[in-house]
Order: C-alpha cells, then sequence, then structure tokens
C-alpha cells in the first residue's frame, strides 16, 4: 500500500508539473491577456510565501510581512500585467542559479564536492580515483548550470516568447533528466566493480540523511 501511494502522489506531481507548464505556455503564446499570465506567474510565489510565513516562527510576524508583500503586489498589479513574463524568467533563473551555487560552492578548497557526499552516502569510503570522479561530476553539473542559465536569458532576451517558453517549460526537465542519465552511464564504465545504485538513489540517501539529522 505505502508503494501505490508513493506513486500516486508522484503521477500527481508529475500531472501538477505539466499542466502548470502547459498553462504557463499558453500564457507566453498569448501576451495580450495579462491577467491571466500575472495570476499564473505569481500563483506559486504566493503558495510559497503564504507556507513559509505560516510555519515559521513568530508567525504573526511573518504573516504581517507576507501581508505587506501582497498590497505591494496588488498596488503594482498593473505593472505585473505588462511584464509577467519577466516572473517567469527570475523564477527559472533563481532556481537554475540556487542549483549552480549549491554545487559551485563545494568546490571551494577545503571543502567537499557536493558529488562526492552524494557517493559517500551510497557507497561508503571512496577509492581515489571515485573522489577525482566524483569531484569531476559536481564541475560537470556546474558547467551545466551555467549553461542552462545562459541559455534561457539569451531566449528570453533575444528570442519571442514562445520560443523561449518552449525551452523552459518543455525542455529544461528533460535536459536535467539527460545529465543525470548521462553521468550514470559514464559511471557505470568508469567504475564497474563498484555497485552502480540508480542515479537517484543517492540523492533519496541524502535527503533522507538530512531529515534524520533534522
Amino acid at each position: 500500500m505505502p508503494r501505490i501511494e508513493h506513486v500516486m502522489r508522484g503521477l500527481g506531481i508529475a500531472l501538477l508539473v505539466i499542466g502548470y507548464s502547459l498553462l504557463v505556455h499558453h500564457t507566453n503564446q498569448n501576451l495580450q491577456n495579462g491577467r491571466l499570465g500575472a495570476l499564473v506567474a505569481i500563483a506559486p510565489i504566493f503558495i510559497i510565501g503564504l507556507l513559509f510565513a505560516w510555519r515559521t516562527p513568530p508567525r504573526a510576524l511573518w504573516l504581517t510581512v507576507f501581508m505587506i508583500a501582497c498590497g505591494i503586489v496588488v498596488a503594482g498589479w498593473r505593472l505585473l500585467e505588462h511584464h509577467f513574463g519577466l516572473v517567469y524568467w527570475m523564477q527559472d533563473i533563481g532556481m537554475m542559479l540556487i542549483l549552480f551555487m549549491t554545487f559551485a560552492r563545494t568546490l571551494v578548497a577545503g571543502r567537499k564536492p557536493m558529488c562526492t557526499h552524494f557517493a559517500e552516502i551510497a557507497h561508503g569510503t571512496l577509492t581515489p580515483q571515485h573522489q577525482h570522479y566524483a569531484r569531476q561530476v559536481t564541475v560537470a553539473w556546474v558547467v551545466f548550470f551555467a549553461g542552462m542559465i545562459t541559455v534561457n536569458s539569451l531566449l528570453f532576451f533575444l528570442t519571442p516568447r514562445p520560443v523561449w517558453s518552449i525551452f523552459a517549460n518543455f525542455l529544461t526537465l528533460p535536459l536535467i533528466g539527460l545529465m543525470f542519465a548521462v553521468e550514470y552511464g559514464v559511471r557505470r564504465a568508469r567504475f564497474p566493480e563498484i555497485e552502480n545504485n540508480h542515479f537517484l538513489d543517492a540523492f533519496r540517501a541524502y535527503w533522507k540523511s538530512r531529515r534524520q539529522v533534522g
């Protein structure tokens, strides 16, 4: 039963992501409908902000901040209707920038590369060769996210909005999945003697360990 619940939950999340992406693309194809575009663009920020304010102590303070932010949005609603695309772009770039910085900061001298940490969770103590490879993979992810940020921005500012929307809404996640798959294939070829778990197992183990620590 728990496995079925996990499958249904994953399916529900997938349908939600696909549905939202289709709605975002629709608003990018019909720029005249600024009201719908603004509503769709601001909805995730509103939901995340409300959940954060409700769950973060002192609740009264953060709910007050949230209400002030909502007031600012209402006051600037007309401007938001004319420039809702910028909100979409900032959301995409913000997420990629967070991932870029998360991986990049672990490459600073004295820190453990992010993928080395994942590999140690999955396999325990690593050989020097595996440590070197894990660092290379971390560098590859940093370059990947930097490339995604660059391409996303160039398409947004230099091409028609629907062109950018196709990349942002329908190609970003598949490209990330392709990156995972390519790395998994390279790892299997370079380290056939190591138990090559599914490429998401290390991430599951990582988040499980984070919850246990918390």
